[in-house]
């Protein structure tokens, strides 16, 4: 199996990644959002936080969302992209350039939405707080967390 670079994976350290939560738990993020393929899987689901990691093609975006009572913080692992925010759904005035090693707050309220402007996939990691997937959430691909009613 190879990575994104072409450099060979040794599947012996794969981790497995699925839903810890509510138990405590310790993981290697850096390497678990560098693993997952999907567009969004919950990594760890509790009463008032939630962690997921995701992953943005080339070309593609989160796609524009709004959590009225949740903060998100995002961490960006591999890409870069163009993050944009506002009060409103058609004016989000904020817009900053984003890659490896940035963070990314986003106030509850506010219409988001994170575009991949690179030639690699985005892979990043979202804390949710409070959680805003059902527990276990696996969203292979962005079709699949559109047509997910409890999304």
């Amino acid at each position: 199996m190879y990575d994104n670079y072409g450099f060979q994976i040794d599947c012996r350290d794969r981790l497995k990644l699925k839903d810890y939560g509510p138990e405590p738990f310790v993981i290697n993020i850096e390497k678990a959002t560098l693993q997952n393929d999907y567009f969004r899987l919950a990594l760890w689901t509790g009463e008032h936080l939630q962690l997921t990691l995701m992953t943005i093609d080339v070309c593609d975006s989160i796609g524009l969302e709004m959590h009225p009572n949740v903060d998100q913080f995002l961490r960006i692992e591999q890409g870069e992209g163009l993050i944009m925010m506002g009060d409103r759904s058609d004016l989000m005035n904020f817009h900053e350039k984003v890659y490896d090693d940035y963070a990314i707050i986003i106030p509850a309220g506010t219409w988001h939405n994170l575009v991949n402007t690179g030639r690699v996939p985005i892979k990043l990691y979202s804390i949710y707080a409070p959680p805003q997937h059902p527990y276990g959430t696996i969203h292979r691909t962005k079709e699949d967390a559109m047509e997910d009613h409890d999304h």
